[in-house]
């Protein structure tokens, strides 16, 4: 790698560091670290989101599916627009407006609210699970890049300066400093994309005539795709965007309703077709540049020796000049950054909010609990980075922990909102069995008809066991509405006993 794309990408991670220590001596307390003070702009929050949700591993994951698929991978992001939409008419509305009522903080704490402590509980749990699991795969996505870029690093030691970066300048920052810089990062991006990576790469395969010599016709027809995969991507995806600790930490950081549904509808946008066709197109060319022999020179003579995450990364290293390169890189970097630093403040929002004060109340000032916080979220980036150095598949990782997650949490958080019959026996255990029976069916590694994924029967399992155990198990008793109407029914005693 030149000089001068070493020196623009340093330039690059300093200024990402910069940004979290000058927030640092900002936040005065858990609410500044979590929920950003919740003061924050539509703009910031939108970006934040769509690169929280694109991020790096979608990144990747979506240059890997072009790789394979061609263009008809894009409508994996088609599911965020269609959950982000979703989300912004069904759910903002009414959880906006209690956040700003009971000071919520954290995703699970909704539970304790509409159901117990002990639903909130396990909804944390497998809230941080899930979350660890997908910070995971973002700085495994990171090291993918880095070491297709950079030919000395191993991958272990790309996976290590990955993790230390991401997780520092999240652990000295916080949520502010997670929305700027995925802001700072998600511009960087674009521009990337937009006026480099897809141009240039476009030139160094041929243009439109390389490409149809090169591919299948059906890697240019969004038709190339069954049935079975879009139910996959959309029962996976959709339901996230209803029970994402990220998301939910975005929603309290807004300063009103209006501002957090604005927020969504920008991000929506942004995921499809912005970035469901960059990322695919990129992942494309390479498969193309693949075929016509373009990284022999690496050792990769046919694109079946070739890992198709990897594509991506190596059309850029080999098609752009000096100076391009480090900005294309640093634009790749920027995604995978912004998806690490939330999913790592969403699992350490968890655990300590969700898990251990549950078990160990936080006592002390403000200042102390934050730091408690901090050193949280740094064990917890440790956690992630020893996980990653023990996986390959970026999307793959991803979807994993996105399928336990929604399994668990979708069907309960939906009852919730809009089911009065719903009860605690009832979404503890749709938590347990839905999220259980995807993880069994994973590691059994026992397949679906229909090429269907796990989380399928999760979901299901979990509505069916919620339905039943509602009818069956008494409601959540109201303490306030109870001493209301018990006080109502003396002062009516009281009266009858007069006249």
């Amino acid at each position: 790698m030149h000089p001068i794309d070493i020196v623009i990408f340093v330039i690059y991670f300093l200024a990402m560091l910069g940004i979290g220590f000058f927030f640092y001596g900002k936040n005065k307390n858990t609410e500044d670290y979590y929920v950003g003070g919740r003061d924050m702009g539509s703009t910031h929050i939108g970006l934040s989101v769509v690169a929280t949700d694109v991020g790096g591993g979608f990144s990747i994951g979506l240059g890997g599916l072009g790789f394979v698929m061609g263009i008809a991978g894009s409508w994996m992001l088609f599911t965020g627009l269609v959950g982000a939409w979703l989300s912004a008419v069904f759910l903002i509305p009414k959880v906006n407006r209690l956040s700003k009522k009971i000071n919520l903080l954290t995703f699970p704490q909704l539970f304790e609210y509409f159901y117990s402590p002990r639903v909130a509980l396990l909804a944390g749990i497998i809230s941080a699970i899930g979350y660890i699991g997908f910070t995971s795969s973002q700085i495994l996505a990171g090291a993918k890049l880095a070491s297709a870029t950079f030919t000395e690093l191993s991958m272990a030691q790309a996976l290590i300066i990955m993790g230390v970066i991401a997780v520092v300048y999240t652990v000295a920052g916080g949520l502010k400093a997670v929305i700027y810089t995925d802001t700072v990062q998600w511009i960087i991006l674009m521009a990337g994309l937009v006026f480099i990576g897809l141009p240039m790469g476009y030139y160094a395969v041929g243009g439109m005539q390389g490409i149809r010599e090169a591919v299948r016709p059906e890697m240019l027809s969004l038709t190339n795709i069954g049935w079975a995969e879009l139910v996959n991507w959309g029962v996976t995806i959709i339901p996230i965007w209803f029970v994402g600790m990220t998301l939910y930490q975005r929603i309290y950081a807004c300063r009103d309703e209006q501002t957090a549904r604005r927020a969504w509808y920008i991000a929506g946008l942004f995921e499809y077709p912005v970035m469901a066709f960059m990322g695919v197109l990129l992942g494309l060319f390479a498969r193309v540049g693949a075929d016509q022999g373009m990284f022999e020179y690496l050792g990769y003579n046919t694109p079946s020796e070739l890992d198709a995450e990897m594509g991506l990364p190596l059309l850029l290293r080999t098609v752009l000049p000096a100076g391009l390169t480090g900005l294309m890189l640093s634009a790749y970097f920027s995604a995978i950054m912004s998806t690490a630093d939330s999913c790592l403040m969403a699992a350490s929002g968890n655990v300590v909010t969700d898990i251990l004060e549950r078990f160990f109340p936080l006592k002390g000032n403000e200042r102390k609990i934050l730091r408690i916080s901090q050193i949280t979220t740094f064990v917890i980036g440790g956690a992630a980075l020893f996980i990653a150095m023990n996986m390959q598949n970026v999307l793959e990782l991803m979807l994993l922990s996105y399928a336990f997650m929604v399994s668990g949490l979708f069907v309960p958080v939906i009852g919730a909102m809009y089911w009065k019959r719903s009860t605690p026996t009832a979404a503890f255990w749709a938590m347990l069995l839905g999220g259980g029976t995807t993880m069994a069916l994973i590691l059994l590694d026992t397949a679906l008809p229909f090429g269907l994924d796990a989380n399928i029967a999760g979901i299901s399992i979990s509505a069916l066991s919620f339905i039943i155990l509602s009818y069956l198990t008494p409601p959540k008793i109201n303490l306030a509405t109870l001493a209301i109407k018990t006080s109502k029914k003396h002062e009516q005693a009281q009266g009858a006993t007069i006249h």
